[in-house]
């Protein structure tokens, strides 16, 4: 499987899966990060920390650990 780490510039695709628990997956589903969701990838830090994505119309900045937890179709 894909996770959102492994997107490059330019790519997109949809969330298939938030594997995270706790705090993290309610700030994640608060700022839009659900399943079905399209994600365009932005930028990525030349050492891949953060990960700037589009999501519902707005740009969002994640750590590569939480992309890493996000499961692409």
């Amino acid at each position: 499987m894909k996770t959102l780490k492994d997107l490059k510039p330019k790519e997109s695709g949809k969330i298939a899966v938030v594997k995270t628990t706790g705090p993290i997956k309610r700030r994640l589903m608060d700022m839009g990060v659900v399943r079905g969701t399209e994600v365009y990838v932005e930028k990525v830090a030349p050492l891949g920390d953060p990960i700037e994505v589009k999501i519902k119309g707005y740009n969002l900045t994640l750590r590569k650990s939480e992309a890493e937890k996000i499961i692409m179709e």
